[in-house]
């Protein structure tokens, strides 16, 4: 197993050119690592204690969100916004946060929904896969562009969610060999946004986080602009929405990217990230996964055909009349299955 500050790497994986790296280097260096801060948590201050929220409180603090964000304000969960008014007040932490503060956060949380688009985007998709010639279409060329490209970036089907964790976390997976070299930036965060999203609606009643596995062979030259955007979109549209992330097996990109982005990343955030080898990650998914050693990937050496579901664009057809071919839609009626027989399993 390895984490950041332990390197190794697997023979067959590609190498990063000094010239990649240097790229790279500069543009991440030029941030400013307060843009990085995590919208909910506080570094200094435990996490893992928790205080009790009445129901009243809950109620105050829906009817608010409702009231400034009445189009995505069943968005956020019973269970989240509870574990965010739960935590110890960053100035007093033998004290609850003030609900005021809680409704801060939260709304920060909302309001970069809001700029980004976030709400929007499932109603982009199904744009994406109607005819160019429809109402819409016509009439909002600019949305058809946004629609399509989205649409692209989903088609290398380089992420996706595919079953559950034994505990009932959706499970987004990463194939770096299909991610493109040169991707269009804000179309790919999209698209990471679109299938969050998708992943937080089909979460078990209670769950309010999911888990992300990466196949890291063969992963492109780390793009600078996209990687900033996208620790952005974790850190504050997504905050304490990843459980963790693996990532195997281990090369000198991985590596790099991962060192790239250690500074500017929040505490709690870096530490859930680890690097693993091939074996290790075996052995994990075997632990974790909801049908254990059965739902492990082929490309994890497992039985489970996940191309079956989600094949290159190459191989894919068109979903409908548009130019989208990952089957989102499948996608989503799956996790919702596989949801129900979660919850049905418990009770």
């Amino acid at each position: 197993m390895m984490n950041w500050l332990g390197y190794g790497s697997e023979e067959g994986t590609p190498e990063l050119t000094s010239e990649d790296a240097k790229k790279a280097a500069a543009v991440v260096g030029a941030e400013n690592g307060d843009e990085f801060k995590d919208a909910l948590e506080d570094d200094d201050v435990d996490a893992s204690k928790t205080f009790e929220v009445s129901a009243e409180e809950l109620t105050i603090i829906r009817k608010e969100l409702e009231t400034q964000f009445p189009d995505d304000c069943t968005y956020l969960s019973d269970a989240y916004i509870l574990s965010v008014a739960s935590k110890p007040y960053s100035k007093d932490p033998t004290k609850r946060r003030p609900l005021e503060y809680s409704m801060e956060k939260l709304t920060n949380v909302m309001e970069w929904r809001a700029q980004e688009g976030a709400p929007e985007m499932e109603a982009l998709v199904k744009l994406a896969n109607g005819p160019e010639d429809a109402p819409e279409a016509v009439e909002k060329p600019e949305k058809l562009a946004k629609a399509k490209a989205l649409a692209t970036a989903l088609n290398y089907a380089g992420l996706y969610f595919h079953g559950l964790t034994k505990d009932g976390r959706p499970v987004l997976w990463v194939r770096t060999n299909r991610m493109p070299w040169y991707p269009d930036v804000d179309a790919q965060c999209n698209a990471l946004i679109t299938l969050a999203d998708a992943g937080i609606r089909a979460m078990p009643e209670g769950v309010t986080d999911f888990i992300c596995i990466s196949d890291s062979s063969y992963p492109p030259p780390p793009n600078p602009t996209f990687l900033i955007k996208l620790l952005k979109a974790l850190v504050k549209g997504y905050p304490d929405r990843l459980k963790t992330l693996w990532s195997a097996p281990v090369s000198s990109v991985i590596q790099f990217v991962m060192n790239l982005l250690l500074p500017l990343m929040p505490g709690r955030l870096a530490s859930k990230v680890v690097l693993l080898d091939l074996d290790s990650v075996r052995d994990k998914l075997k632990d974790t996964l909801m049908n254990g050693e059965e739902d492990i990937p082929t490309f994890f050496g497992g039985p489970c055909e996940h191309d079956k579901f989600f094949p290159e664009e190459a191989s894919a057809e068109n979903q409908g009349k548009g130019n989208l071919k990952f089957d989102y839609f499948g996608m989503v009626e799956r996790l919702v299955q596989a949801r129900k027989e979660f919850e049905a399993s418990k009770k």
